[in-house]
């Protein structure tokens, strides 16, 4: 085999190979996009997602906000009132209002 042949092959393969993970990833989900897969989370996963997750995730909430007003006026003179307020109050808070009971992704799922 020529070498010219032998390159193209192995150039081929190679990028054949990398696609096939998208190529995977494609059929799993639908579109391939994570915002239009829905999760069904199983009955226990919601149960304890109820129980635990949610009053720990809405406690860790309130933590934040007064953890918060105490570190502002450090964080103020330090410009990161955003980003603090946002690791403090904004995914927590996201985290137990915003997701769906038992989902693991964070965001709005809709269902239908």
């Amino acid at each position: 085999m020529s070498p010219f042949r032998t390159l193209a092959v192995a150039l081929a393969l190679l990028f054949g190979l990398q696609v096939l993970p998208a190529q995977a990833q494609a059929e799993s989900h639908g579109s391939g996009d994570p915002t239009y897969s829905l999760e069904a989370p199983p009955a226990y996963a919601m149960i304890g997602d109820l129980l635990i997750a949610r009053p720990l995730l809405i406690a860790a909430t309130l933590v934040g906000a007064v953890l918060f007003v105490v570190a502002l006026p450090f964080t103020a003179t330090g410009g990161g009132i955003g980003d603090t307020g946002k690791a403090l109050v904004v995914d927590p808070g996201k985290s137990a209002f915003v997701r769906c009971l038992g989902c693991t992704g964070d965001g709005y799922n809709k269902r239908e």
